[in-house]
């Protein structure tokens, strides 16, 4: 036990307590005759753990951890999902405090009203603001993913944000299909009008995000491209790539995580390009090709394990 606290970063009277209240019980027997922590033991402590420092209660650890239909490729999931939204939240945070330093640097008051907004419970609303508005079930992104997961009865969601593509009558499964970006292909940033002209910065949000092969070859997946339609209803950030003006409209922006990620500088540059090549038929000279096309592939995968 105390080896294990020790790569825990626990301390023994911790673990004792969860073995007392049966979170985590040792079930194996070392050569001495006393309790040990055999491998299915070690990975309960490891999620459990997680879970605490994602400041889950115990209460609600077990319930997690107890689930017989999630397991241990589930509960990663969940917990990267967890961790990129923390991320998002601590990138929208540090957007609302830069936004607030130049407001300072100029010599502008900022609000009490306006502090407790950028720093408080509505944060996260800035990432997607407008979620609710752009943001819903595209029905042909949905049924190739209820393809996917063919006859699971049940599904978890991780990370979907509001977009959410799960069917309404299923929860739970041990199935695994994963909606990604693929940053493989060489020249990937090239593939969207948007980040190739206006919007570089996409590259550095993307910078450390895990190859798509990494990925299948961790769950055993093959993948398969989900073309975007021109007219895709979900408002996600390749939705108009053939409708430029949209990017133009706040509300559609704020539905998208990305523009928090890249900060203001970056958002007010690239739209402030953009626009001038709408209004000068730059952007029409260079894209004209797309007005004859129904759907583009601009890197959105399908992992099926």
């Amino acid at each position: 036990m105390g080896r294990v606290a020790e790569l825990a970063g626990v301390s023994v009277r911790t673990l004792h307590h969860y073995d007392g209240i049966g979170l985590v019980r040792p079930s194996a027997r070392t050569a001495a005759g006393y309790r040990a922590y055999a491998a299915g033991d070690v990975e309960r402590l490891r999620e459990v753990l997680a879970y605490r420092r994602l400041g889950f209660g115990l209460r609600e650890i077990a319930e997690l951890v107890d689930d017989p239909s999630a397991d241990a490729v589930a509960h990663l999931h969940r917990l990267r999902g967890l961790l990129l939204e923390r991320r998002d939240r601590a990138d929208a945070m540090v957007t609302a405090i830069d936004r607030e330093l130049r407001t300072r640097a100029k010599g502008l008051e900022v609000t009490p009203e306006e502090q407790l907004n950028m720093l408080g419970a509505r944060l996260y609303d800035a990432i997607g603001g407008a979620y609710t508005a752009t943001r819903r079930t595209d029905p042909r992104i949905a049924a190739q993913i209820w393809d996917a997961l063919g006859d699971a009865r049940t599904v978890l969601n991780v990370g979907a944000g509001t977009g959410s593509y799960e069917p309404a009558d299923r929860r739970v499964a041990r199935h695994v299909v994963v909606l990604t970006f693929d940053t493989d292909e060489p020249g990937w940033q090239d593939r969207f009008w948007l980040t190739r002209d206006y919007l570089p910065e996409f590259t550095g949000v993307l910078a450390e995000f895990p190859s798509l092969a990494g990925m299948a070859d961790a769950i055993g997946a093959r993948a398969e491209p989900v073309p975007v339609q021109w007219d895709c209803a979900d408002g996600l950030f390749e939705a108009y790539w053939r409708r430029p003006g949209a990017y133009l409209e706040e509300r559609v922006r704020r539905a998208m995580s990305v523009w928090t990620r890249v900060g203001p500088e970056a958002e007010e540059r690239a739209v402030r390009s953009l626009g001038d090549d709408l209004a000068s038929g730059r952007w029409a000279e260079r894209n004209g090709d797309l007005v004859g096309l129904d759907a583009a592939d601009l890197g959105l995968r399908l992992l099926r394990a």
